[in-house]
């Protein structure tokens, strides 16, 4: 069936009404098709500019992951940088120089063997990167049966439930069999012998997330690829590790850094990462790395002869700007290594207070406390049934605050949770007014006499915490037990 647009469920024939300046005449635009004549330019911008005022507030919105706030320098670098195409790395050498220069310091950063060995590219955001590292595993992996004369046919790839759902989508795209772990009891993030349970010749990896966006937990890396150099010395079968690590990968080296997940473990054959998550960029980049060049195989690369040059490439986008690639490069410049400890640890220092004053509230109970990623997840206690974390969501709203509730994946359905996320920018200050906000509202909530809202009131945007059904909200059969 055709892609229904949008806009089919409105009254298209009703255009848009402004009067954006004191003098002029009013101005009929059309909403959904292009204006028979052009109009000035500062119209234009204040047709644009005013509709955009009905957006959320970026920075009140604790359910991204994604950076909301910039310094000017940055923004200034981006706006300069904003009309290079990144891929033209004959026209824009220098950009493709800062973009090696961005994987080398990650590559160092996540003790790679050999910094200036290793091989990565930046991406349009993890969810791209993550598409690209599976690739590279589906492809050794048929690589490695062809060799032995053997069947290259039903791949399988191994992760927790509680994976982003980029990666549901690589497998649907890709024709990878997704082999989930289901949550259980208390357990909400993959364990290393349920991966290896589901561990067969068809295995083209297994992914173990640095940072669970349900509620903020590392899954144990290190305890994971253990269990997989078990299973090869016992069976002979041979699964690489891939770590997302769209977020943990930028707080773990500066926060945890005696924590060992990441090159320094030789089963781990490519990470993940979100420049505009903890990597303190706006939005638009992420990177993909593999611990050296067998770790990618060389039929993936394409040698481009664009504009005169031979332009190695691994991307599933050509096109984009480099003002982000910039920006990252100016981070790593601006902040050095003890700058993102200290923007990480005011982060996590905000989260964990934050999270503790909440579980003193009396109707919530933590889940998580934000000492991992600075992100916590909490419920409703267990005494608590006139309202729902939905309520909780929906009050928060009224004040600009975007906090998502959601149900978790099988098998704790049962289970409905909040989530806050701290990033940069989100400082104790506003984490006061965030706090004063859910006091103030908790009489009216708590004066109920039943929930007035429960899992089909969530809206959509959990920002990765989604279920693996295709998109529509897991609502148990008996009313929401928080």
């Amino acid at each position: 069936m055709p892609l229904k647009r949008p806009h089919q469920h409105r009254d298209a024939s009703r255009n848009l009404a402004v009067n954006p300046v004191f003098s002029r005449q009013p101005v009929h635009v059309p909403r959904y098709e292009l204006p028979a004549d052009g109009m000035d330019p500062d119209t234009a911008y204040q047709i644009v500019h005013d509709e955009l005022m009905l957006d959320g507030n970026a920075r009140l919105n604790l359910a991204t992951f994604v950076s909301t706030w910039a310094e000017p320098q940055a923004q200034r670098l981006m706006a300069e940088c904003a009309e290079k195409n990144m891929i033209d790395k004959d026209e824009y050498p220098q950009t493709a120089e800062i973009e090696a220069r961005c994987v080398h310091m990650l590559a160092d950063l996540w003790h790679a063997p050999d910094s200036h060995a290793a091989v990565g590219c930046s991406t349009t955001g993890s969810s791209e990167a993550a598409m690209l590292a599976g690739l590279a595993l589906k492809r050794r992996w048929q690589h490695r049966r062809r060799a032995e004369g053997r069947s290259t046919e039903r791949p399988n790839m191994v992760m927790g439930i509680n994976v982003q759902i980029c990666w549901e989508k690589f497998a649907n795209y890709f024709e990878v069999e997704p082999r989930y772990v289901p949550m259980e009891g208390d357990r909400f993030i993959l364990s290393p012998e349920q991966a290896v349970e589901l561990c067969d010749e068809n295995t083209i990896g297994v992914v173990a997330v640095l940072g669970s966006t349900f509620d903020g937990a590392y899954e144990p890396v290190a305890e994971i690829s253990a269990a997989l150099d078990d299973l090869q010395e016992r069976t002979g079968i041979d699964v690489p590790l891939h770590v997302d690590g769209a977020s943990g990968a930028m707080i773990a080296p500066f926060l945890d850094p005696e924590l060992v997940w990441d090159f320094r473990l030789p089963r781990v054959a490519s990470i993940n990462t979100s420049g505009h998550k903890y990597g303190l960029v706006m939005p638009g980049v992420g990177w993909a790395l593999w611990r050296d060049a067998d770790a990618l195989p060389e039929d993936l690369v394409f040698h481009v002869n664009y504009l005169g040059g031979d332009m190695p490439t691994f991307a599933l986008n050509f096109s984009r700007p480099g003002a982000q690639v910039i920006a990252q490069y100016y981070n790593f410049l601006r902040l050095g290594f003890e700058g993102y400890r200290a923007v990480q640890q005011t982060s996590r220092d905000v989260a964990t207070r934050i999270a503790a004053e909440i579980a003193g509230m009396g109707p919530f109970t933590l889940l998580t406390d934000g000492s991992q990623l600075p992100v916590f997840a909490f419920r409703t206690s267990d005494d608590v049934t006139n309202f729902t974390v939905f309520d909780v969501s929906a009050a928060l709203r009224e004040r600009g605050w975007q906090v998502p509730a959601y149900t978790f994946p099988a098998n704790r359905t049962d289970l409905a949770a909040l989530r806050v996320v701290v990033r940069n920018g989100f400082g104790h200050d506003l984490g006061d007014l965030f706090l004063e906000d859910l006091r103030r509202v908790l009489p009216r909530l708590q004066a109920q006499q039943r929930p007035h809202r429960d899992a089909a009131d969530a809206g959509g945007f959990a920002h990765g915490a989604e279920s693996k059904q295709a998109g529509r909200p897991v609502i148990p059969e008996q009313t929401v037990r928080d």
